[in-house]
């Protein structure tokens, strides 16, 4: 008998192996540039298929990497069973206690659009597909961080299935160390099954994208300098330098604020004064558009990212952004941080200090992605005095660790949570603690 044979007998929900004809698909992450080697795929039928996989798996001394949508894999898969949680997909919306309660494979797109009707929102960042529970245990940096936090903040509780293959609820309450280490330390305690968070206003939400040919680069962030040293928490802005393959260069500004238009535009009027503006989307929008503002990708593509917190956003440092064409990058993303996110939040994310993360993209070429890489290579060492070494769980790029997103202290309790809760390595997350 094979591990599928064995898998079929354990579990409810569908596997894959090699040699099936739909496994290919089933192993392949997000980011298709990234090579994800499994021994098999399971796609769990609910929280108690999954306990039945832990216990399978603890009883043959295998290892599972969950992705629920494939977001932020990092290859790091070798002979793991690979869980899909993709059916584990209620979704409960409490409006007069402003909570909500999704399972594993629920999207932000779909929290958004139930909660949105409500006046509320919950703590999504800039793309629809993402789903919640993998983005919380990555801390989760939102679009409305700088007002709230962040999203791993917002958690009340998570449902999981231990080492042990045990079902449980997780507090503050029953399990303040765990519930600790699921609040932004990634997925390598417990497999979360469903999360409880805390929903926030959002009775008027106002956001969109202006943009200018690449030739007003520095006279927009110049204006970006002038509208982040003053924004209020209900205002975050992403300056961004865009080549698409094909197109002229551009620079662009993404906005999203917490309230009235009128306010908002108020705020970003010295972007106003530039001329040559090519479009502006900015409109009052629902919650559940808040992923048209940056208009990500909702289909699998290879990427190669890199992410840098910045000190400042000084003359040199806009100097080593705009010296030359980004090409071959796609884009080169400046997202204005502060405010809550500065602030101690008590999860591994910890805060803030810096107040602006550098997100870098390309796509991968004939050449494997080195030309990219070396660009986003040569962007970092431009701005080595201005950043701390220190990314965002979340932002974590393939071939990077999860001590580069801890503080040391941090880490040492992560890891020493881990050898407790998970001695025989049943879980591993994208970017494990002990890596």
């Amino acid at each position: 008998m094979n591990i599928g044979d064995d898998l079929r007998g354990a579990v409810r929900g569908r596997v894959y192996t090699a040699g099936d004809g739909s496994f290919e698909v089933a192993r392949r992450p997000w980011n298709l540039a990234v090579d994800q080697p499994v021994r098999a795929v399971v796609e769990a039928a609910d929280a108690d298929d999954v306990a039945a996989l832990v216990r399978y798996a603890r009883l043959n001394g295998l290892t599972i990497a969950t992705q629920p949508s494939g977001h932020g894999a990092s290859g790091n898969t070798g002979e793991v069973i690979l869980l899909r949680t993709t059916r584990l997909d209620d979704l409960e919306i409490r409006p007069d206690e402003r909570i909500a309660r999704a399972g594993a494979g629920v999207t932000w797109g779909r929290v958004l659009r139930a909660a949105g009707p409500h006046g509320l929102t919950g703590l999504a960042g800039s793309s629809p597909v993402v789903t919640v529970t993998g983005y919380t245990l990555g801390g989760g940096l939102s679009w409305f961080g700088r007002m709230h936090g962040w999203a791993s903040g917002s958690v009340r509780a998570f449902d999981v299935v231990d080492a042990a293959g045990a079902r449980a609820r997780v507090t503050s309450e029953s399990d303040p160390d765990l519930f600790w280490a699921l609040r932004g330390g990634g997925g390598d305690f417990a497999i979360v099954t469903a999360v409880e968070f805390d929903l926030h206003p959002a009775p008027r939400l106002y956001g969109g994208r202006m943009v200018w040919p690449v030739e007003e680069a520095r006279a927009v962030l110049d204006a970006y300098r002038e509208i982040t040293e003053r924004a209020p928490a209900e205002l975050t802005a992403w300056y961004e330098l865009l080549h698409f393959p094909g197109a002229a260069p551009l620079v662009a500004v993404d906005s999203a604020f917490l309230g009235e238009g009128g306010d908002a535009e108020t705020l970003l009027r010295p972007l106003d004064k530039i001329a040559g503006r090519i479009s502006d989307s900015r409109a009052d929008l629902p919650v559940a558009d808040l992923g048209t503002i940056t208009a990500e990708p909702t289909d699998p593509g290879p990427g190669r990212s890199r992410a840098e917190l910045l000190t400042g956003l000084t003359d040199d440092v806009a100097a080593a952004l705009l010296e030359r064409p980004i090409d071959p990058l796609l884009s080169v993303q400046l997202r204005h941080l502060g405010g809550a996110l500065a602030r101690p939040s008590g999860t591994p994310a910890g805060h803030l200090d810096e107040p602006f993360a550098l997100y870098m993209f390309g796509v991968p070429g004939e050449d494997g992605g080195t030309a990219v890489g070396a660009r986003q290579q040569e962007i970092a060492n431009a701005l080595v005095p201005y950043t701390t070494g220190r990314k965002p769980f979340t932002l974590l790029a393939p071939g990077e660790r999860a001590a580069n997103a801890f503080t040391p202290g941090t880490l040492a309790r992560l890891r020493e949570l881990k050898r407790a809760r998970d001695p025989h390595g049943v879980f591993r997350s994208n970017f494990p603690v002990l890596g």
